[in-house]
């Protein structure tokens, strides 16, 4: 039964605010994924694997949410399955392709400390079943975020060739880091009952945090340039609809289907 407090939280806000963090976490998960079987090693391989199935963990946890709270009858399958690419509302960071080592350790510590700060405010939301998502979150967040921090101070300061293609990396990934502290009318809204997270607070903690990691791993900040952004209003990079594809065939194929 929802608490007094979910009560009072707008449904449409509620629910247009869980389904941005369930999809950021989902789309994410799938490009983790990706690296099932072809990771530099068999540990790293795990590694990878396990950091998507935490992800895909916490995507349902939110799309489930997110369903009831709509209140239409659709559970996490459908959301997941069922919906066109201008109904997804993730982070467009999480939606390039994988690329190479590099570019998915640089993408992940960025998204990885965002998590971290993001859901290590979540906790304390006024939104009591947001707030117990939060907090098992924030522990994974934690794992992740020593994980591609470890890994970035490898290659930043490790061989020439390494340190060329993390610079490159981070080079291509900072322009999407901005959207990820952009309020939107859902987020002030939701902050203003107690239940979103403050995105100034999270964006001071996540650039210290970043900084001192990119400064141990010898790489510069890279300079800010132009701001994608659209993902949280359903606008996709081209690379979105090629993903969808992938993730809902099966569904799209065979309505229904089950195993």
């Amino acid at each position: 039964m929802a608490s007094s407090s979910e009560k009072a939280a707008p449904r449409e806000a509620l629910f247009e605010y869980l389904l941005a963090l369930g999809d950021t976490a989902l789309v994410n998960a799938q490009r983790l994924a990706e690296w099932c079987g072809h990771g530099p090693f068999l540990e790293e391989d795990l590694a990878l694997s396990n950091k998507s199935l935490d992800l895909l963990g916490r995507a349902r946890l939110l799309l489930t949410y997110a369903g009831e709270v709509e209140g239409k009858g659709r559970g996490e399958d459908d959301l997941a399955y069922l919906r066109d690419e201008r109904d997804w509302r993730n982070l467009l960071i999480v939606e390039l392709p994988r690329g190479d080592f590099a570019f998915t350790t640089a993408r992940q510590l960025v998204v990885d400390a965002f998590n971290h700060e993001l859901y290590g405010r979540l906790r304390s939301s006024k939104d009591g079943r947001l707030a117990a998502i939060a907090e098992k979150a924030f522990k994974e967040s934690a794992y992740h975020l020593r994980h591609s921090s470890e890994w970035m101070l490898r290659l930043g300061d490790g061989t020439e060739e390494s340190n060329r293609r993390v610079v490159a990396a981070l080079d291509e990934v900072w322009p999407f880091t901005q959207e990820m502290f952009e309020w939107t009318p859902v987020d002030r809204e939701l902050h203003a009952l107690g239940i979103a997270a403050d995105l100034d607070a999270v964006r001071a903690d996540w650039e210290k945090r970043v900084s001192a990691v990119l400064k141990e791993a010898t790489l510069a900040v890279p300079e800010a340039r132009r701001r994608p952004r659209g993902g949280r209003e359903g606008l996709h990079t081209e690379h979105m609809g090629y993903l969808l594809a992938e993730m809902q065939f099966l569904q799209r194929a065979y309505p229904g289907l089950q195993w």
